[in-house]
């Protein structure tokens, strides 16, 4: 019979994370369970963790439910240590939770059974360099746009409904021009009260329209500089703008050796098709899965070389010719893109 001592104990661990806490256990090498424990979710009580989990041998591989919210404090952690691989581990399934029940305890349990048996394979994004930078840029600037949008919607629909001398100044003006005049408005108190007010809301919203498109020229000067630092030739590719670089630039994420093939990285951006074969029938579907964000900038190229590049307009015209779909030569041109992108992101 072969004893293992604790030092040659090889641990796999699992962390259920949460906004306040973090529930971990601990697995031999046999899959036996060592242990469980909560922590708090702070610098501190995710040190205490990774302590904790080490303490039961070495610490070799770790299950993070999460790793892109609530656990990315302790997948950097983790990372930063070079010897304990950190591994993205999906929620347990459905069919499990209604069989077993569903405790904080119970998930982290299953997150380290996960990442030991390799159900769990996805390595975890670094998110320590420019591209987590490019991240943080891009969540506000989708903020920015879309209050962008609704800003310009309660403006028009303030022009549509304002007494109508009000209505006849703001009626057919362009996007740009509707918000210069708006913010330009000068309510005079004392008047018609609803007049006063239309032209308040309507300064208010026009000059909020305008702060956003200066956030937007400042977050897309940083983005420039980042994105043509991290990738230059991404960059240089016909097609790809700075947005759809950044995009998907954060797909990949900082460490893009994690993706262990270029078929791997057709299924994250969602552009693989899926086998649906049955019987005597052989067929593939579309892929509506994967980074949607990352998906979408592999459309955009795709469209701008439909409309402008001549070998994409005469492989468009020829796939034509044999029959095929717009919407199915779009799908093509989508996975040999990726296959061009998948060469061009930047590997350190």
């Amino acid at each position: 019979m072969t004893i293992i001592v604790e030092q040659d104990r090889t641990i796999t661990g699992g962390v259920d994370t949460h906004l306040d806490m973090h529930v971990a256990a601990a697995i031999d090498q046999l899959g036996a369970l060592l242990g469980t424990e909560a922590f708090k979710a702070n610098k501190a009580g995710e040190a205490n963790l990774v302590c904790w989990l080490a303490s039961f041998g070495t610490l070799t591989r770790v299950g993070v439910e999460g790793t892109g919210s609530y656990g990315a404090g302790l997948a950097r952690l983790l990372a930063g240590s070079g010897t304990v691989e950190v591994v993205e581990v999906d929620r347990p399934n459905r069919q499990l939770r209604r069989r077993e029940g569903k405790t904080d305890t119970l998930d982290a349990i299953e997150a380290a059974r996960a990442a030991q048996s390799g159900r769990a394979l996805g390595q975890a994004k670094s998110r320590t360099g420019n591209v987590e930078a490019i991240r943080s840029l891009l969540v506000a600037k989708r903020s920015a746009q879309s209050t962008k949008v609704q800003a310009l919607n309660q403006i028009r629909h303030l022009g549509f409904t304002a007494p109508d001398p009000l209505r006849e100044r703001l009626s057919g003006l362009s996007a740009a021009k509707i918000v210069t005049e708006t913010a330009a408005l000068r309510p005079r108190p004392g008047g018609d009260p609803v007049v006063f007010a239309t032209k308040t809301s309507l300064r208010i919203l026009g000059r909020r329209v305008q702060a956003l498109d200066a956030e937007k020229t400042e977050l897309d000067t940083h983005l420039t500089v980042l994105a043509t630092t991290t990738a230059p030739e991404l960059l240089a590719a016909y097609g790809v703008g700075v947005d759809t670089a950044a995009q998907l630039l954060v797909a990949a994420g900082d460490n893009p050796q994690r993706l262990r093939s270029e078929a791997s990285w057709a299924h994250l951006c969602g552009v693989a098709p899926i086998q649906a074969s049955s019987g005597k029938v052989t067929r593939y579907r579309l892929n509506r899965g994967g980074d949607r964000r990352a998906n979408h900038a592999l459309w955009r190229i795709a469209m701008t070389r439909m409309s402008s590049d001549p070998r994409t307009k005469a492989y468009v015209l020829r796939r034509t010719e044999e029959g095929k779909t717009k919407a199915e030569i779009i799908r093509i041109l989508k996975r040999y893109i990726a296959r061009e992108v998948y060469a061009l992101l930047p590997r350190t």
